[in-house]
């Protein structure tokens, strides 16, 4: 009956690009590459396993200088193939590698979109920045956009030292965003526990149950899919980015000066959101 139920919620909830917006080959020596991608986009292309069984796409844009790497879950009617320009632009402004994947059954990614997927595939991500790249979490941005703040709040969960959370856009629960109700049901998709409040508050409410916070942006007559196009995004953006920094390094100094029985651990993780208003 789970399952069935499941499969109900996820058809209210997930809108992949029919057809998809790009293609993935590979090449003579087996190296993968992305349609419409030149090389010299510093981006390399990976087809990685779930625990569900799919193959998903993934992606990883490297900046030369990058101090962290955005681990990016986008909107539910997207795939990678709209999302290219954008992650040149936050590379080229924020000075972090973007690592960005499809959802399962999204783009050129395998099997059904559906809650425990986005799980599996997020994982799935988080694994490969590590083996492939060496990334530690205490390096990695984890970026939530609407339906991508399920699997995002998923992994922030499980990740103890991650370095920060940002949600755009984000949503307590997929059947709070189709109906104005106050209560859970029990066949709800990315359901939020202990909160009352919907629409645009869906971010709201989740930013005041972060533990540690960042400053929010409410983007003032800002639209479900068009934050980015407003200047003020890039720059409360590179604002977070530059604290973050600065967090890294003082943790550093800290970490190098002779022990104290005094001095208390602190973390540094930090929430940020976006949000229309």
């Amino acid at each position: 009956m789970g399952n069935v139920t499941s499969n109900v919620a996820a058809k209210f909830a997930f809108f992949p690009p029919d057809p998809p917006t790009y293609d993935v080959c590979r090449e003579g020596d087996g190296k993968l590459f992305f349609s419409g991608v030149t090389a010299d986009k510093n981006m390399d292309v990976h087809l990685l396993d779930t625990k569900g069984g799919n193959k998903i796409v993934a992606t990883f844009w490297r900046h030369p200088l990058a101090r962290f790497t955005v681990l990016y879950s986008h909107g539910n009617a997207a795939d990678l193939g709209q999302m290219q320009e954008l992650f040149i632009e936050l590379r080229a402004h924020l000075r972090v590698n973007i690592m960005s994947y499809d959802y399962s059954g999204y783009g050129a990614s395998s099997g059904k979109p559906s809650e425990f997927n986005t799980y599996y595939d997020i994982e799935a991500v988080h694994n490969c920045l590590k083996r492939e790249y060496g990334i530690n979490q205490e390096d990695v941005i984890l970026y939530g956009q609407s339906v991508g703040s399920g699997p995002t709040l998923h992994l922030a969960a499980r990740l103890q030292r991650l370095r920060a959370v940002v949600l755009h856009s984000a949503i307590l629960s997929g059947i709070r965003v189709l109906y104005p109700v106050k209560m859970t049901f029990w066949f709800d998709i990315f359901k939020g526990t202990n909160d009352d409040i919907v629409d645009w508050s869906h971010g709201k409410r989740l930013w005041e149950l972060a533990k540690e916070k960042y400053d929010p942006l409410w983007v003032e007559g800002g639209g479900h899919c068009n934050l980015e196009t407003y200047p003020e995004y890039i720059r409360h953006l590179r604002k977070f980015i530059n604290a973050m920094e600065k967090l890294s390094v003082a943790k550093q100094t800290k970490q190098n000066l002779p022990p104290n029985p005094t001095m208390t651990e602190t973390k540094h993780n930090k929430c940020l959101r976006f949000g229309k208003r």
